[in-house]
């Protein structure tokens, strides 16, 4: 672990002048908006294998399993070869798979596997098609390079596979499924960083596709806006707690896909923001439900009440992650909702009700879980089996801190893309 963090703040000393110029090379390259998430990947994982650490006692395994899906983030957010890019991009389904089905807690997790497996898979062979006829027709797979691809395959199937990694509502199944059934670990990466290449990747791609992105962004934005207001208000009648970080985590990325599509430099800028605020914020309340259910061994919110007078201190955390996942200052999350909600009413005032009712309810869904686990009267009978120790509040804090202090360095921020 000490390895890890010197190399941590290692790479986040080197390029704090800004020299990413030079890091370019033939294959790999390093430019502000895939230095964050360079950044988030290991900081998520990091924190994953601390937290693991109670649950799993340094299982061999789950360690190695964890460093070489860091590895591959790492390799896939550096690369600009497109080709690479894609084997990167399809390697990294590979661990987090063996993730859920080697250390899931229960039956279904084979089912959830199999979801995850075929909703991505089901768009990477025609992904490797597209990158072949841009070969073809480019000559060159430099993704710097490639320009103005007037073929409307090559955007169709493109998109598809980026917004379901993302995920896009009507194909979002897969993440509920996955989320519901993996470990710890396994839903801190998926909702921190795994979500995130989705849009890293449409980031990338749409330099080169501005045509048919100006001619059909509003199916996307209209498909995302509303299916993030239906996941908001299915947010509210959840019981399971971890499906309700879930669903709120395709509310968040609707809004990511909607900034993105309508081709603005601040759409860009300001999903880029809520990208990172999200990660951090999403994989702390993951942390924060799995103490719960490690007390209780119950993630239903019929059974978690009365917490914040067993627990205070967990409850001071629970509010302080609920508060910055809902966008309260001075968290990221604020910052990249304004911009992007000024970005989508530029593009289109139609969508003020939209924006109004989703807002609306993801501060409903967020009191609603705060206040139906910490108030009330607790069960009794209830046997608390493990209490939270300090290496849990150290990983909050590791969580919280970094999401509410970022906007001190907005002019990092703001200079991506």
């Amino acid at each position: 672990f000490n390895f890890f963090f010197f190399f941590f703040f290692f790479f986040l000393l080197f390029n704090l002048m800004g020299f990413f110029t030079l890091n370019v090379s033939m294959m790999f390259g390093l430019d502000l908006c895939s230095y964050g998430l360079v950044l988030l990947s290991f900081w998520i994982c990091l924190l994953n294998m601390m937290v693991s650490m109670n649950y799993f006692n340094f299982n061999i395994f789950y360690m190695i399993n964890n460093f070489v899906l860091l590895m591959i983030l790492f390799l896939m957010f550096t690369n600009l070869n497109l080709f690479y890019f894609y084997i990167m991009f399809e390697s990294s389904l590979f661990p987090i798979i063996l993730m859920i089905l080697g250390w899931g807690f229960q039956v279904d997790r084979i089912q959830s596997g199999i979801y995850l497996l075929f909703y991505t898979l089901i768009f990477s062979l025609p992904m490797l098609i597209c990158i072949m006829k841009i070969k073809i027709i480019m000559g060159v797979l430099f993704m710097n390079l490639i320009v103005n691809i007037n073929f409307f395959f090559i955007y169709f199937i493109l998109m598809l596979t980026f917004l379901v990694k993302m995920p896009i509502y009507l194909i979002h199944l897969w993440l509920l499924k996955a989320h519901t059934e993996a470990p710890l670990g396994g839903s801190m990466i998926l909702a921190g960083i795994l979500l995130k290449m989705g849009g890293y990747g449409l980031i990338r791609i749409m330099k080169f596709m501005i045509y048919f992105n100006l001619k059909f962004n509003i199916i996307w934005i209209v498909i995302s806006l509303i299916g993030g207001v239906y996941m908001s208000i299915m947010c509210i009648i959840q019981l399971d707690m971890k499906l309700l970080i879930a669903c709120s985590s395709v509310v968040h990325m609707s809004l990511v896909i909607s900034g993105l599509m309508t081709m603005s430099l601040l759409g860009f800028k300001g999903s880029y923001i809520l990208m990172i605020g999200h990660g951090l914020s999403s994989s702390g309340l993951f942390i924060m439900v799995n103490c719960y259910y490690n007390m209780i061994l119950s993630r239903n919110l019929m059974i978690n009440k009365g917490m914040i007078t067993m627990f205070p201190i967990l409850s001071l955390w629970w509010f302080l992650l609920l508060t910055s996942n809902m966008a309260t200052p001075p968290s990221l999350n604020l910052l990249g909702e304004i911009s992007l909600f000024s970005v989508i009413l530029n593009w289109s005032f139609l969508n003020l009700l939209l924006i109004i009712m989703m807002s609306f309810f993801s501060v409903v869904y967020s009191l609603y879980i705060f206040i139906f686990s910490q108030y009330g009267n607790y069960l009794s009978g209830i046997i608390f089996f493990l209490i939270g120790n300090f290496k849990d509040y150290l990983v909050f804090l590791m969580h919280w801190f970094p999401l509410n202090f970022l906007f001190l360095k907005l002019d990092f921020l703001f200079l991506v893309y």
